[in-house]
């Protein structure tokens, strides 16, 4: 049995209209946050790395400088999975409302 099933473009597509600061590119989905200032960057992706471990689901992460960019994709499943819409959903939690 596979890590999580893999969703329809049909699902995907109805987790996205709730998620509208992520974007699909192929099989991952990402969102990049602007952060007041580097250490609040640090911070988030701190925060983001403490709800990642819980979920056991782990976000691809780029820093530069006050901008963060998440990308999410379920690698066990090869593909995208309600792991990933579960996970960016906590990160926007995390970042708050966007600029």
């Amino acid at each position: 049995m596979p890590y999580a099933p893999l969703l329809s473009d049909a699902e995907i597509a109805d987790g996205l209209a709730t998620l509208p600061e992520w974007h699909r590119e192929g099989d991952t989905i990402t969102r990049t946050v602007r952060c007041a200032t580097f250490m609040d960057a640090i911070g988030l992706v701190n925060r983001v790395a403490e709800a990642a471990e819980a979920a056991d689901h782990h976000p691809e992460i780029q820093i530069n400088w006050r901008r963060v960019t998440f990308a999410l994709t379920t690698h066990a499943a090869g593909g995208l999975s309600a792991k990933d819409l579960a996970m960016a959903a906590t990160i926007d939690n995390l970042a708050g409302p966007p600029d």
